[in-house]
């Protein structure tokens, strides 16, 4: 598998090292990707994400979860 982020496509990006006396040598700037397993729908699959991306998830799980917490709290009060 290419090394993209499956979810924003975030790639691979080509750039230069600079010495002090301005020497200019290839470099790639590689995505910080880790395997993640995500729900989705209720059907869990596992993907490669970027750390942004990951970060998202997870803010709108624990999100998800907050407004769970909440509503349940609301029904018991009632």
């Amino acid at each position: 598998m290419a090394m993209k982020c499956q979810n924003c496509g975030k790639g691979v990006m080509y750039g230069h090292n600079v010495s002090h006396a301005k020497n200019r040598t290839n470099r790639k700037f590689k995505p910080n990707l880790q395997s993640a397993r995500i729900v989705i729908d209720g059907v869990g699959q596992k993907m490669k994400l970027c750390i942004k991306c990951l970060r998202m998830y997870k803010q709108a799980a624990k999100e998800m979860e907050r407004r769970k917490k909440e509503a349940n709290s609301i029904v018991a009060a009632r």
